[in-house]
Order: C-alpha cells, then sequence, then structure tokens
C-alpha cells in the first residue's frame, strides 16, 4: 500500500456466534464504510499492480486517478469513512474478543487489527509527507524507506503483511457470506485470498525495493530517513 492512502477494513472479526443488539449499529457502520471504501481499495491495488511494470508506470497510473479521490469533496469524505472504519473495527473485535471461537473468526480478528493499525499510520505519514515535508507522495515517497540502510527490514514486512491481511480480511468475509451453503467453498475462498495476498504482496516488495527494475529515488526522499 503505497502513495497516497491506504487500503481498506471490510467486515471485521466479531465473533459471529455473538449476536448482541448493541453490536448492530457498530456492525453497519463498520459494514458500510468498508463497501464504499472498497471502491478505492481496488484502484489502489490496481495502481499496484500496474506499479509491477515499472516505477513510471506506477506514477502515472496514480497521477491520472488521483482527481478521483484527491479533491475537496471526495478525500474529507474518505477520511472520514477511514475513521469510522478504524474505530468501529478496533470497538467489534473488543468486545467480541471472549466470545471468539474457530481460527477463521481470529484471522478476521488480528487481520483486522493490523490493518487498523496500518492505516493510522499510513494516513499519518502520508499527511504529514505531503503538508510538513512537501513531498510528492508517490511511489517514491513508499519506495524510499527500502533504498536506506536498515529501514528495508521494517518496511518489507510491514508491507506485506499490510497486503496480507488485507486479503485475509477479505478472505475471511467471503468465508461468512458462503459457509452457510458451502463450508469447502468458504474455505477454498479464503485460502485463495490468503495466498493471493502472500503473493501480491511480495511482488509489490520486489517492485519498491528495486528487485523488479531499476528504482530512482530522489535526495529529499532518502533525507527524511535521517
Amino acid at each position: 500500500m503505497t502513495g497516497d492512502h491506504p487500503v481498506i477494513i471490510l467486515n471485521n472479526g466479531d465473533d459471529r456466534t455473538t449476536r448482541r443488539p448493541y453490536k448492530s449499529t457498530l456492525r453497519v457502520a463498520h459494514r458500510t464504510s468498508g463497501l464504499v471504501l472498497l471502491t478505492f481499495a481496488a484502484l489502489h491495488m490496481a495502481n499496484h499492480l500496474v506499479g509491477l511494470q515499472g516505477q513510471a508506470d506506477h506514477i502515472a497510473f496514480m497521477a491520472a486517478i488521483r482527481p478521483v479521490y484527491r479533491n475537496p469533496v471526495v478525500e474529507p469524505i474518505l477520511l472520514t469513512l477511514i475513521t469510522v472504519q478504524v474505530l468501529s473495527g478496533i470497538t467489534l473485535v473488543i468486545r467480541g474478543w471472549r466470545g471468539r471461537t474457530g481460527i477463521v473468526a481470529w484471522l478476521q480478528a488480528i487481520s483486522g487489527l493490523y490493518l487498523s493499525a496500518f492505516l493510522l499510520n499510513h494516513v499519518a505519514s502520508i499527511l504529514y509527507g505531503r503538508i510538513a515535508l512537501a513531498l510528492d507522495t508517490d511511489f517514491r515517497f513508499a519506495a524510499a524507506g527500502f533504498h536506506v540502510a536498515g529501514f528495508y527490514w521494517f518496511f518489507a514486512p510491514y508491507y506485506l503483511l499490510a497486503i496480507t491481511a488485507l486479503f485475509t480480511h477479505l478472505g475471511c468475509a467471503a468465508y461468512w457470506l458462503t459457509y452457510a451453503r458451502s463450508q469447502r467453498l468458504g474455505a477454498g475462498l479464503l485460502a485463495a485470498f490468503c495466498g493471493t495476498g502472500i503473493v501480491f504482496g511480495a511482488f509489490v516488495i520486489a517492485a519498491l525495493s528495486g528487485l523488479l527494475y531499476a528504482v530512482d529515488i530522489p535526495t529529499a526522499y532518502l533525507r527524511t530517513y535521517q
């Protein structure tokens, strides 16, 4: 998840065996914000997919889609929805902690918590880079940390876990939507989402770190880590 904004937590991991009335409003808020943000997440993942071809392709694609979400109307809505998504997700995880059973429920909760932490840190970093450092928070901003001694070992697992957590969380949502019809189908979808997240995340890290093609990071970006 590089560039302007992070991705999304969808269908948070509160235990499906728990049906308490006080959770219904939070669950609706979480799902609604998640479904709206899913469009942005798809654009963001498409940006990474295009970016596997080269740094210039990643930057060009982001420049083309930025007007859709980085404007005075849409961006505040996105930030509000991200806030709702994170706060409702964390609350649902905490309230359902004792009643949670089964590996899928725990995968959903843990992936949701990691995504919440990632979202908070990622959004703060992007806003800091734009406002305080006056940098263009594109591919170069995300990749800079991979090219400063020592920071690679933070950013590689940081992004890999974030992308894996996103796909895992979506896989858990797919599982719950299909398990009543076929638990085998639900388990297969979950496994497919998890595997896709790991593989895609590995390719994104390879691109950011310069393993797929030569990466050019201006000094202004590298200095932010000094």
